[in-house]
C-alpha cells in the first residue's frame, strides 16, 4: 500500500532506478564524452520541454547509449553533435515529442470548449 501511494506521488520506482543507472553509466564515460553528455543533459532538462517522466528516462538512456557507443567507436564528439550542439539537442528532443508539454496540454477531442466559456 505504501509503495503504491509513494509511486503515485513520486512516479514509478523502476523509472528512478533506470535513471540512476544511466547517470552512473554517464559518470563512467571518458572525460570529453562525459562533459559533452552532461552539457547536453543540462540543456535537455532546461529547454527540452518534456513533461512525462517515462519519456525523460527513455531519452536520457538513449543519450547515454549514444555517447557510450561513440566513445567505444572512437567517434569524435564533433561528429556526434555536429557544428551546432543546440541544433543537435533540438533534433534529439524532437524524437521524443510524445512526452512534450505541448502534447500534454493539448485539449483532447472529447473535451468541449463550452466548459470554459
Amino acid at each position: 500500500m505504501t509503495a503504491k501511494w509513494f509511486e503515485l506521488v513520486t512516479g514509478p520506482l523502476e523509472e528512478k532506478k533506470q535513471y540512476r543507472q544511466a547517470k552512473a553509466r554517464l559518470k563512467n564515460l571518458p572525460a570529453p564524452y562525459r562533459a559533452a553528455a552532461e552539457a547536453v543533459e543540462r540543456y535537455l532538462m532546461v529547454a527540452g520541454g518534456i513533461a512525462r517522466g517515462d519519456v525523460v528516462v527513455r531519452m536520457y538512456v538513449d543519450l547515454v547509449d549514444l555517447f557510450e557507443q561513440s566513445a567505444a567507436d572512437g567517434t569524435p564528439i564533433r561528429d556526434v553533435v555536429g557544428e551546432d550542439p543546440v541544433d543537435f539537442v533540438d533534433t534529439f528532443v524532437a524524437n521524443y515529442g510524445d512526452g512534450s508539454w505541448m502534447n500534454k496540454c493539448r485539449f483532447s477531442r472529447d473535451l468541449s470548449l463550452s466548459h470554459f466559456i
